[in-house]
């Protein structure tokens, strides 16, 4: 018998309890064994929870219960949620962990600690999805030459609605937190930083890459409007929220933002709150993944899933999936001005003679070509225009110093906005 302690009994944590309840003969019959939730830990006693399992308010009466074999963190946040799983190793009791956050941040410190104690976290990175089992063992052959991720719901309903209905960020995003796909402040998904700490989960099982979120390149969707929508549509792509990594010689590129995808691809298929990850291996070429990234249901499939590999003592791998570094040179992380792709561009101006070779002039004097370009009325200012432009490939560093010296031109009227191309 497996008995199984969960640190934060909310909407996941219920359905891990349900799960065990209600699947216990499935589950028994791949284990050989009983998987059992025995205690549960709440920070407030007097709310009401309808869930089948006693209750403490106390994080030691699962930490220092020697009867209970594995700790499922499911509270959340970073600094405490590192306390208590550390404690848990140090008492070597199996961890199952949702918290993405905690692992961007913690996870090599988690791994060195863990040893041979198993930690298990398929749940934190894209709720129901097995990417992570499909990463450390399906795809282990394999050097994985690129990610490319759409791992937040809320981010994906809201783009899927302007693309669909032409609707306005602020009118979608009110409709997402009435649904429930969005909290009150929502500025963790739509800033990017929740798929950015999954990214970086996933980075560290690819490439063996240790880096903090701070390091990396995240944008979020706030300034995507109907212009950008109309781009997108005469041009043949559809706009994502891509997590992004890629590994070129000894260096991994690692983002997260929006990006304009032609349509004919299939992570830009995958609509609403559903999540997709495309994952290119050296060996087997593209594989998709495809499936409810969020949710409490789906997420407690995936705690379970791991439990259910401890108790069969599979859990016990490199928690990171490797033992020694996974290139022989190691890799490092590129330089944001280093990245290259191709870029949108939108930029409200005064409409008068002579604007359009004054911006072309700015862009050639970086080495940046326009590929594609359309000009619409600016719906608000019946005096200015709204020009749209896509260009050839080209660096980081010199669109950012273009879009600088746009914004200085005295006939703009707004900071440009830019999205990157992702074909």
């Amino acid at each position: 018998m497996i008995k199984v302690g969960i640190i934060g009994v909310g909407t996941v944590g219920s359905h891990v309890v349900k799960i065990l309840r209600e699947n216990e003969d499935i589950i028994t019959a791949r284990t050989g064994k009983k998987i059992v939730p025995v205690l549960g830990v709440v920070r407030d006693l007097n709310k009401p929870r309808e869930v089948d399992l006693p209750l403490s308010d106390s994080v030691d009466a699962i930490l220092e219960n020697p009867e209970i074999d594995v700790v499922v963190e499911l509270m959340g946040g970073v600094e405490e949620a590192y306390a208590i799983v550390t404690k848990a190793l140090k008492h070597k009791k199996a961890v199952v962990t949702a918290n993405k956050a905690l692992l961007a941040y913690h996870r090599y410190e988690l791994k060195d600690l863990a040893g041979e104690t198993p930690i298990g976290y398929e749940a934190s990175v894209a709720g129901g999805i097995p990417i992570i089992k499909a990463l450390r063992e399906g795809l282990s052959a394999n050097h994985i030459e690129a990610i490319k991720g759409i791992m937040n719901g809320t981010c994906n309903f809201i783009l899927t609605k302007m693309m669909n209905e032409k609707a306005e960020f602020a009118d979608v995003l009110k409709e997402a937190q009435a649904l429930g796909y969005a909290e009150a402040d929502p500025s963790f998904d739509v800033g990017g930083f929740d798929a950015a700490h999954k990214l970086l989960i996933l980075a560290s099982i690819a490439y063996g890459i240790d880096v903090k979120p701070e390091e990396i390149l995240i944008e979020g969707i706030e300034q995507i409007n109907s212009e950008d929508i109309y781009f997108a549509k005469e041009f043949g792509y559809n706009i994502k929220l891509l997590t992004i990594a890629k590994k070129s010689g000894d260096q991994v590129e690692l983002r997260v933002h929006p990006a304009l995808v032609p349509m004919q691809q299939m992570i830009a298929k995958v609509d609403g709150v559903m999540n997709g990850i495309s994952v290119i291996g050296d060996r087997v070429g593209e594989t998709m993944y495809y499936g409810p990234g969020a949710g409490g249901s789906a997420t407690a499939s995936a705690v379970v899933s791991d439990l259910i590999d401890i108790a069969r003592h599979t859990q016990n791998s490199p928690m990171l999936g490797f033992i020694s570094s996974l290139e022989k040179s190691g890799l490092t992380l590129m330089c944001k001005d280093d990245i290259a792709t191709q870029y949108y561009i939108r930029v409200s101006v005064i409409d008068k003679i002579g604007v359009l070779s004054k911006i072309s002039e700015v862009l050639g004097k970086h080495s940046i070509s326009i590929s594609s370009f359309i000009q619409k009325q600016d719906s608000k200012k019946s005096e200015c225009a709204v020009l749209l432009f896509s260009t050839h490939t080209c660096k980081e560093k010199d669109i950012q110093k273009a879009l600088c010296d746009i914004s200085d031109l005295e006939f703009v009227e707004r900071k440009p906005t830019m999205i990157r191309i992702e074909s």
